[in-house]
């Protein structure tokens, strides 16, 4: 039964619940490196690297230091008269950790492919603003997932983002060979093609999964 709900879990944020294309997260990295394929892979692999890990990470921050529970960490130190409640704290600890998973990420791609880190650009440390970096953080909490479940939900939605990262710039490679014209060249027809594949995406709406 554990691993069906996982399986759920990974169909869910890879087709269903799509971060770009249904949820409309992550759509400036989602534009803006989708020229190229080989830029496209080494983005999608930094996201769910980062997503994986940040999920890990927020998982265990908010449950043993940030919610006032008897595991909290600050209530068996100080063995205080009551676990402290630093829910309020969410955001800013969640920033601070998806910030230096990027940190980690950015050098770890600079030392080991030059020609990656310059085709990325801006857009990689603008990973640490990416808002689906953020939201399924967040959703993992909000959906009561268990640390098992928190991965697997990082993982598989950063998939998503890699899956739809792969086909828009697969499209953005051919249309570029395509009679358009000049006013629709570049982000024009980007968007468009980026609607088109949201409904599409709806299709996977009507899976019947569990």
């Amino acid at each position: 039964m554990e691993f069906q709900n996982l399986m759920i879990i990974a169909i869910s944020a890879i087709f269903i619940n799509n971060f770009v294309l249904t949820r409309f997260l992550g759509i400036c990295p989602y534009i803006g490196v989708s020229k190229n394929l080989d830029s496209a892979v080494g983005m999608g692999f930094a996201v769910v690297f980062v997503m994986t890990l940040a999920s890990m990470a927020t998982w265990l921050i908010d449950t043993f230091l940030l919610r006032p529970t008897s595991s909290n960490i600050f209530y068996i130190i100080f063995n205080a008269k009551e676990p402290p409640d630093l829910l309020y704290l969410k955001t800013i600890a969640f920033i601070l950790v998806i910030a230096s998973l990027v940190q980690f990420v950015e050098m770890v791609i600079q030392k080991m492919s030059p020609a990656l880190y310059r085709s990325l650009g801006i857009y990689l440390p603008l990973i640490t603003t990416n808002c689906a970096i953020l939201g399924v953080t967040l959703l993992n909490l909000d959906n009561a997932y268990s640390f098992i479940e928190s991965i697997v939900h990082g993982f598989a939605a950063g998939i998503g983002f890699t899956l739809a990262l792969l086909l828009m710039a697969g499209i953005r490679e051919r249309l570029e060979l395509a009679p358009i014209p000049n006013a629709m060249r570049g982000i024009p027809i980007a968007f468009i093609m980026a609607g088109l594949m949201s409904i599409a995406f709806l299709g996977f709406s009507g899976l019947k999964i569990g």
